[in-house]
């Protein structure tokens, strides 16, 4: 029995109308044509909203409408606050033409897939293998509710998510070795990486309608090459190995069509008729395409930028070019505690020292920066950040990370006062946490302990971290549209009010659960030749105090300023 589900014509994207009405499931032609009517993409798990925008969203807008060629032109898309006339019609022309390469269960060219994928014993797997929370394999969650026998009937709007997810951020590791894939040994491919996305954190700006968002996450530029062809085009059986055959290769994307749409896996979905309607409740997953590195083409990363005399520079004939490594996000760390790198502007990494390592924020971000004349710096921007940690040679998935952060579009100027103050209170933060651990470490000695491994345990600099993170993100949003230096002041002073009053109060909880006894202090050796140093509580509590002092410099001096108010 033939199945059929158009990603074109039935609703799968669950969209909210800008209005703030609930969300609604939406076709992709009507969530394109109508973008200016909708809010954010809700998705499942945060990680599958930009495998949605990559592999589908922003490459069917470039084929369809080509790039702005240069901000003056994005701009003009942008001004209009929706699709013209013109563009509309591009669309619907396209997605008409192309329709039928958007059919999920096709039987000749199924979406994102091998039609016939088999392997040699005709064996598939549970649906729950290309649901990244789900237990499946090596891959169990923490505290899953269900187990690898548990059966995962996927929806074909589910479905569609899963395997557009797959795609960005499968596991390493061994997969299935597909009939027709010369390079399978034994029913088996080994020394898979995992999907583009997992390689990288993954940075997309939001606006305030999907079309705004939309517009903001593609890089202006020159149009698609006649080889750069989204992953729906690449079907000639003729062609080299196409997406459609289970063979892949190594090789590099031929522009940024062929970057978002790469097709890591070759997945083959089985649908079933059951009584709940049509569900997907088997699948097939094998080796797909293999990309090198990231390539600097990648719009949607921060980089890490290698100094340039280093053994890794890379030289070009007449230029030494700067080594670029896409930054990944930490667990369980803030997105404002990487400030230095979302800030930090294509120009600046250009200029750094030959003994200089540093940072580079995306492209779309630097671009963004770019339009800050004509956004105004009132525009409510918000920058999204995802990853994945995986674990046990990147064969599992320990953890999916996400964050959003309003980002003042002021900040993203070079010479910019908003960004000046954000990096600093920012630095404020993570120095506040440190004196908290030393004065953690000191009360320690001072009980004959040895202080907690930077390594091991949860240090109380976690938690003063934990505390500001809400003070930090108030102020992200409360700076917006400031251009007023007094007033960027007048901020950064209650910050740091603030500041000092919570990481006085974890101090204080340190001091009041010492002992007695340890405030007669203890004496360590600090080596052969060397006096003793003795450590007690008032010594470790002053500290503190002088640390937090130096740190927030603005606040001691008005509390210095209360207690003298004649300057005596």
């Amino acid at each position: 029995m033939t199945h059929g589900f158009s990603l074109t014509d039935d609703p799968w994207l669950l969209l909210p109308p800008a209005t703030g009405e609930p969300a609604q499931e939406r076709s992709l032609r009507t969530a394109l044509l109508e973008a200016h009517k909708f809010g954010d993409l809700v998705v499942e798990i945060p990680t599958q909203k930009p495998a949605v925008f990559r592999q589908v969203l922003l490459p069917l807008i470039v084929a369809a409408l080509g790039r702005p060629a240069d901000e003056r032109e994005w701009m003009n898309w942008y001004s209009t606050g929706q699709w013209s006339q013109e563009q509309r019609l591009k669309l619907q022309e396209y997605l008409d033409a192309h329709r039928g390469l958007f059919d999920l269960f096709d039987p000749v060219q199924p979406f994102g897939q091998v039609a016939g994928l088999s392997t040699t014993k005709g064996a598939t797997k549970n649906a729950g293998l290309i649901v990244a929370t789900a237990a499946t394999g090596n891959n169990v969650p923490l505290f899953a509710s269900r187990t690898e026998r548990h059966t995962f009937p996927l929806t074909p709007a589910q479905a569609a998510h899963w395997l557009l997810h797959t795609q960005c951020w499968d596991t390493a590791g061994i997969k299935t070795g597909a009939m027709g894939d010369s390079q399978a040994k034994a029913g088996k491919t080994t020394g898979n990486h995992t999907g583009p996305l997992g390689q990288m954190g993954v940075t997309l700006l939001a606006g305030r309608t999907l079309f705004e968002t939309l517009l903001l996450n593609i890089p202006v530029g020159a149009p698609p090459t006649s080889t750069d062809l989204p992953q729906w085009k690449r079907r000639d059986p003729a062609g080299p190995r196409p997406a459609s055959t289970p063979q892949w290769r190594t090789r590099a994307p031929e522009g940024l069509l062929d970057l978002w749409t790469w097709q890591s896996r070759r997945i083959r979905l089985l649908p079933e008729a059951t009584e709940e309607g049509l569900r997907v409740t088997r699948v097939l997953v094998a080796a797909g395409d293999r990309m090198p590195h990231t390539p600097e083409t990648e719009p949607h990363t921060m980089w890490r930028v290698e100094p340039t005399g280093g053994r890794n520079s890379v030289k070009d004939k007449d230029r030494t070019t700067l080594p670029r490594r896409p930054l990944r996000l930490q667990p369980g760390k803030a997105a404002w505690r990487g400030l230095d790198a979302l800030l930090a502007p294509e120009r600046q990494s250009r200029e750094a020292g030959e003994k200089t390592s540093g940072f580079a924020r995306s492209k779309v971000l630097d671009q963004a920066g770019g339009l800050v004349p004509e956004l105004g710096e009132a525009y409510p921007l918000r920058v999204e950040l995802f990853g994945v940690a995986y674990g046990s040679q990147s064969a599992v998935i320990d953890d999916v990370m996400f964050d959003a952060l309003p980002l003042p579009l002021a900040a993203l100027g070079a010479d910019s006062d908003v960004r000046s103050a954000l990096l600093e209170v920012a630095e404020q933060a993570e120095h506040l946490a440190t004196a908290v651990n030393h004065l953690s470490a000191d009360l320690r000695r001072a009980l004959g302990a040895e202080p907690i491994p930077w390594d091991k345990g949860q240090r109380p600099g976690e938690l003063v971290l934990h505390t500001l993170d809400p003070l930090v993100r108030r102020l992200l949003t409360g700076i917006r549209g400031v251009e007023d230096l007094e007033r960027i002041e007048v901020g950064q002073r209650a910050w740091e009010q603030l500041a000092w009053r919570r990481s006085g109060e974890i101090a204080d909880r340190l001091l009041q659960a010492v002992p007695v006894g340890a405030f007669a202090g203890r004496s360590t050796s600090q080596g052969e030749g060397k006096p003793e140093r003795t450590h007690r509580v008032p010594l470790a509590e002053a500290s503190f105090l002088r640390r937090r002092a130096e740190i927030l410099h603005r606040a001691d001096a008005l509390r210095s300023n209360s207690a003298n108010p004649d300057g005596e």
